[in-house]
């Protein structure tokens, strides 16, 4: 097929343009910087412009888009802009296009309440009740395309969780920055039961979703690794593996999640030039449980991961000795 990547500029979607690259299909990426992936054809530009998009999807056959607004905080303009309406151009030009297959890569943060999530499926989205306004609109996104779903273009929504992996500057590096300065604190404990995803596994989910769309198509599904661990467990893991002490001291998480709120007032007051330390949202992710059974993504998709907890740590200790 001829597909076209959004947001291939990011970790997660630099992963997914490479795997499809690597199925044989010939691909288009679209977002504000080059790619830097090799075969693709980067068309430089942003989501939000319809005639940009419509000339970019123009013969395409498959749509994966990843593009969003990715943070803790941040003006609520931006966020409904970039996540709402650049997926409803999308959505357009793809209708419009002649495009069958359309993969919109949501989050499982969309149906995450503050309650603990264990053993369950892809609840429903809920942008009324989603934590913080990167979840609320990509609920409301999965939304706009779940609805766009017809016999003419298949649409499948994929929330790949946590998606972690060598040369992570988003995640990996903050964690491992933050655990040198003895910043990152561990609520009640780092008892919470959590599921993550190597970014290998994420992308060749994110393909499977593409491939299966007409028979998955309508429905949401979390990807995950498969295999839940406490909290400490896994920052602690990435921390040995880049060469750190990992976090011990630990923080009750009602506590965390006042202090969250606090730092989030103070942040749109006069923000800061990197992601605030905590937010309410992170000090639930970090304090309840967020794990998921994988059968019917597993299923439906045709998919397995490939690349286990164990394995992916022992590549990012490879990566940081490499440094």
């Amino acid at each position: 097929m001829i597909v076209v990547v959004t947001g291939a500029s990011g970790f997660l979607g630099r992963a997914v343009a490479a795997e499809l690259v690597a199925a044989g299909h010939e691909v288009r990426t679209l977002q504000r910087r080059p790619s830097t992936v090799p075969g693709v054809t980067d068309a430089l530009g942003s989501i939000t412009d319809a005639g940009h998009v419509a000339r970019t999807l123009r013969g395409a056959e498959g749509v994966v888009h990843l593009a969003a607004k990715v943070s803790l905080a941040g003006d609520p303009g931006e966020f409904r802009t970039v996540n709402v309406e650049g997926t409803r151009t999308m959505l357009d030009a793809a209708e419009r296009t002649g495009v069958t297959r359309f993969v919109q890569v949501s989050s499982p943060s969309v149906a995450h309440l503050g309650a603990s999530l264990a053993g369950v499926g892809a609840d429903p989205a809920s942008p009324e009740h989603a934590r913080g306004d990167y979840a609320r609109t990509k609920a409301e996104a999965e939304l706009l395309a779940l609805d766009r779903d017809s016999a003419a273009m298949a649409v499948v929504a994929v929330r790949p969780h946590i998606v972690w992996g060598p040369g992570d500057t988003q995640l990996i590096e903050r964690i491992v920055e933050r655990a040198r300065r003895g910043r990152v604190p561990l609520l009640s404990g780092g008892t919470a039961l959590i599921d993550t995803t190597y970014v290998d596994n994420a992308a060749t989910g994110i393909a499977a979703a593409l491939h299966r769309a007409e028979h998955a198509q309508g429905n949401a599904y979390v990807i995950t690794n498969g295999e839940p661990r406490p909290v400490a467990d896994l920052l602690a893991g990435i921390c040995l593996a880049a060469g750190v002490r990992p976090p011990h001291r630990s923080v009750p998480a009602p506590l965390g999640r006042a202090a969250g709120s606090l730092i989030e007032r103070a942040w749109a007051l006069r923000p800061g030039a990197d992601e605030p330390p905590m937010t309410r949202f992170l000090a639930e992710q970090l304090s309840t449980a967020h794990w998921f059974d994988q059968r019917t993504t597993r299923r439906d998709l045709g998919w397995q991961p490939t690349v286990s907890l164990d394995e992916g740590l022992a590549r990012l200790a490879a990566h940081y000795a490499d440094r």
